[in-house]
């Protein structure tokens, strides 16, 4: 016998001598446990709910159209003279959303007054009247203390675009 199949041979004897062993041992404890858990009342359960009787419906168009057919396609009319202009270069506050962007001050510089605000990855930028700011093409109309006034140009959702007012405003601080 090679010595790879009595080592085999030693650890099937070894497995077996182990599994035969457990079968000896006192398990009176965990009986008792068992017992007592079978024993206990259990609660009564909620009773069944009624069944409601199902009513078929009838589907009658009267003019509508079938659920089951596409809608019609919602005519593209680009009777709108408003565009964004598509081939100026874009301001660096145009690549972040308006909503991650902060204002974080105003300061007035030989009476033109500027916004400072403060962009996702934490740089803050100087901006005036006329800077595009945002990903809708939003360009800033007035700055005062109470925030920054912007028109954005957005998609209609007809193939053309309308304008639509935004504001940049401060955090609130309730600081006194």
């Amino acid at each position: 016998m090679s010595a790879a199949a009595l080592s085999r041979a030693c650890l099937i004897a070894t497995v077996i001598g182990a599994l035969a062993g457990c079968g000896d041992s006192n398990h009176t404890d965990l009986e008792t446990y068992v017992a007592r858990i079978k024993a206990r009342k259990s609660p009564p359960l909620d009773p069944m709910p009624d069944i409601v009787e199902y009513k078929p419906y009838t589907y009658v168009p009267a003019g509508r159209r079938s659920p089951f057919a596409p809608p019609e396609p919602v005519r593209q009319t680009r009777s709108s003279q408003i565009h964004p202009d598509l081939d100026r270069p874009l301001d660096p506050l145009e690549q972040f959303p308006l909503d991650a962007l902060s204002l974080v001050g105003t300061i007035a510089v030989n009476g033109t007054t500027y916004a400072l605000i403060q962009a996702p990855d934490g740089v803050v930028h100087r901006v005036g009247p006329g800077t595009h700011i945002g990903r809708n093409y939003g360009q800033i109309n007035h700055i005062d203390r109470r925030g920054v006034a912007l028109t954005e140009i957005v998609a209609d959702g007809n193939g053309g675009y309308i304008k639509r007012h935004a504001q940049l405003t401060p955090p609130n601080d309730s600081t006194p």
